[in-house]
């Protein structure tokens, strides 16, 4: 009995999440200032330079830090 309290918890709790979009309001969800990167020339541009001048490729978006020792 308590599994299926247990799940039916869950499950209400996971189908709270979910909404459906009208037509109309995918615009507004679809506008610029709703990306991550709006302009990806201008990213590209300065990965590209970036790289250029560190003489190294890669490594953008992960996560990381210190020496690099393991």
């Amino acid at each position: 009995m308590k599994r299926l309290i247990a799940a039916a918890l869950i499950a209400s709790i996971g189908a709270g999440g979910c909404a459906s979009v009208q037509p109309w309001q995918r615009g507004r969800l679809a506008d610029e200032c709703m990306m991550f990167d709006p302009d990806t020339g201008q990213t590209a541009y300065a990965a590209h330079w970036q790289e250029s001048r560190e003489g190294s490729a890669g490594g953008s978006g992960v996560q990381g830090g210190g020496c690099g020792c393991k």
